[in-house]
Formats: C-alpha cells, sequence, structure tokens
C-alpha cells in the first residue's frame, strides 16, 4: 500500500497536474496549428509559387522494381514540415507575448499604500501639535 499511496501523492502534485493539463492544451493546440497551416497557409504559399502541392515534391533515387515503390528523397514534405514548425513557433511566440502583456498590465496596478506604523501616526500627531502651537 505504501507504494500506491506514494505514487497518488506524486500524481497529485500541482506540477504533475499542470504538466499534464499543458500537454493535453500543446496537443490540441498543435492539431489547429497543423490545419491552419496544411489547409489554409500551405494552399496560399503553392499557389503564389505556381499551383505547388509540396507534398508532392520529391526525388526518385534507384531503379524502380516490379511490384515495389521506388524509394524516393521528399524534400517537399520536409518543406512543409519547416513551414509548420515556423508557424506553430510564431503563433507561440504571439501567444507567450500576450501573456506577458497582460500580466505586465496586471502587475503595473498600482498596490494600495501601505497603513502608516504606529511610529508614524504618533510624529503626525506631534507635528500637527506644534504646528498650531506656533500658529497662535
Amino acid at each position: 500500500m505504501k507504494l500506491v499511496d506514494e505514487f497518488k501523492a506524486f500524481v497529485m502534485r500541482g506540477n504533475v497536474v499542470d504538466l499534464a493539463v499543458g500537454v493535453i492544451i500543446g496537443a490540441a493546440f498543435g492539431k489547429i496549428v497543423t490545419s491552419l497551416v496544411n489547409d489554409i497557409f500551405m494552399p496560399i504559399i503553392g499557389m503564389i509559387v505556381g499551383n505547388v502541392d509540396f507534398t508532392t515534391l520529391e526525388i526518385k533515387i534507384g531503379e524502380p522494381v516490379e511490384g515495389v515503390e521506388q524509394a524516393a528523397i521528399k524534400y517537399g514534405m520536409f518543406i512543409q514540415e519547416i513551414i509548420n514548425f515556423l508557424i506553430i513557433a510564431l503563433c507561440i511566440f504571439m501567444f507567450i507575448k500576450l501573456i506577458a502583456k497582460i500580466q505586465k498590465k496586471k502587475d503595473e496596478e498600482p498596490a494600495p499604500a501601505p497603513e502608516p506604523t504606529k511610529e508614524e501616526v504618533l510624529l503626525t500627531e506631534i507635528r500637527d501639535a506644534l504646528k498650531k502651537m506656533s500658529d497662535k
């Protein structure tokens, strides 16, 4: 039972739960950005460079053998993955920048003035009393 209790304590620690949530959200975010790249950006980029579908770009190598697909270097897929990475990195950068901006605004809110200490209150009263005596 000790091992089960230790495992439960480990899993329920805040860092592990936060990490799990981050991984799940990251995976979902990755799917969204991948769709953005594959379904929106790549067709536009392909059209700009002359109606090219990057996923089909390849260089066949070796001799073709009947019944076996010829080996190929799929450089178009590599180009697409580089573009995917750059767009994902840009999206994450913009998201982090937005969070930092929101956090900065929250940090810039002025803190309420601290309550004066007993000594400050007493000194203020003495100052005010002396000022009244000098005004008479």
